[in-house]
């Protein structure tokens, strides 16, 4: 994979899609930013990161065999890589808060968001940007927040991280197709954070809902039971999990 490395940017998904519009024929290129200006997260939500002591990246990626109904799997299965490259460095309790936040225990240490370039109804390139708090030890006004350096105790190199995690990405994307969908998702909802267990959920109007959660559909709703065998969906704009 072809990796390039820039002091700072605004957005490193930014950087990749300019560089999807210059040149639309590529092999995998990862854009990896020392500082993030203006980092960007699910909901809208801002990414900020010290420079120079956490990884911030951006994948630009070939067309994957996924339509664009099923866009979900992609980003199962980046979040799946993700859980296995840092299983390896003995990262403890680590699950996928839906949709793809990556937790330690009850702290979240990443953030991915993953935007897909449409042509014709169909998926052409993605792009996949990944926050991942390495060796910050501080995150002032962020109580939830934590990194592999505070749940490990040790330090971490950069270089060495970034690669086994885009090693682990051009692993598992290339198996990415209709007849592994039903295994990643399975997979996918073993590892979901408050799986099976009774939790507080806040809708759009400020209520709440108590419910609890058992999986997740092809297109990625999330699937809750709220009451014995009642079952619904949510979309990401539709529900968020209260912890």
């Amino acid at each position: 994979m072809r990796i390039i490395k820039v002091n700072a940017t605004n957005s490193t998904n930014e950087f990749a899609r300019e560089l999807y519009r210059d040149n639309t024929s590529f092999e995998y290129i990862c854009v990896v930013a020392q500082e993030q200006t203006k980092g960007r997260g699910q909901r809208g939500s801002g990414w900020v990161s010290n420079a120079g002591e956490n990884l911030t990246f951006s994948v630009l990626y070939p067309k994957i065999k996924v339509g664009v109904n099923h866009q979900f799997l992609m980003s199962a299965t980046v979040s799946l890589a993700i859980i296995e490259v840092l299983n390896k460095f003995n990262v403890p309790a680590l699950k996928v808060k839906w949709p793809n936040d990556i937790m330690s225990a009850r702290y979240k240490i990443s953030g991915i968001l993953i935007e897909n370039i449409l042509k014709n109804n169909e998926i052409v390139a993605s792009i996949i940007g990944v926050g991942l708090n390495v060796n910050q030890t501080e995150f002032p006004g962020l109580p939830q927040a934590s990194s592999l350096k505070l749940v490990t105790g040790n330090n971490f190199n950069l270089d060495e991280l970034l690669k086994r995690i885009t090693d682990e990405f051009e692993d598992k994307l290339t198996q990415i197709n209709a007849d592994t969908e039903a295994s990643i998702l399975e997979k996918y909802a073993r590892n979901m954070f408050r799986r099976d267990l009774v939790s507080t959920f806040q809708l759009p109007d400020d209520t709440y809902l108590t419910g609890i959660i058992r999986g997740v559909t092809t297109s990625g709703r999330l699937n809750l039971e709220i009451e014995d065998s009642v079952f619904k969906t949510f979309d990401l704009k539709e529900i968020k999990l209260m912890y």
